[in-house]
C-alpha cells in the first residue's frame, strides 16, 4: 500500500506516530481528533496515501465506500445516539479553500451532544 514517507497520517497510520486509535482494518485506520469539535471528534483514514478526496480515482471507490458504511458503525460505538434524535457529521475538507490543512484524504466524524464548539 502506498505511503508518503513525509505525511503525519501515514506515520499514525503505520504506528510511528502515536494515536488514540478508534479503529483499525487493513485498510482504514481510525483515531480520536487531537483537537475535537464536538464531543465525539474521530478522523478516519484510508491508509493508502491518497492526498485528497479531488485526488481519488475510480478504483479508491470500494475504499472510499467502505469508509462511509464504517463511519457510522463507528459513530455509533463511540457513543452518538442513533436515529432522528442523535446522529453525526461527517465532514471531508478538500484543498486550502476547503480548509484541509494534512493532506492525506481523512473523514472527520463528529457527534455528541450539542452545542459543539465552532
Amino acid at each position: 500500500m502506498p505511503h508518503d514517507p513525509n505525511c503525519l497520517f501515514c506515520k499514525i497510520s503505520q504506528g510511528t506516530i502515536p494515536s488514540q486509535k478508534v479503529y483499525e482494518d487493513e485498510e482504514i485506520y481510525a483515531f480520536n481528533d487531537i483537537n475535537p469539535a464536538a464531543p465525539i471528534h474521530f478522523l478516519m483514514i484510508p491508509k493508502k496515501h491518497i492526498p485528497m478526496l479531488e485526488s481519488a480515482e475510480a478504483a479508491d471507490a470500494p475504499l472510499l465506500g467502505r469508509m462511509m458504511e464504517l463511519a457510522s458503525r463507528l459513530a455509533k460505538e463511540q457513543g452518538c445516539r442513533p436515529g432522528k434524535e442523535g446522529g453525526f457529521r461527517v465532514v471531508v475538507n478538500n484543498g486550502a479553500d476547503g480548509g484541509q490543512e494534512v493532506y492525506h484524504l481523512h473523514l472527520h466524524v463528529m457527534g455528541g451532544p450539542r452545542p459543539w464548539k465552532k
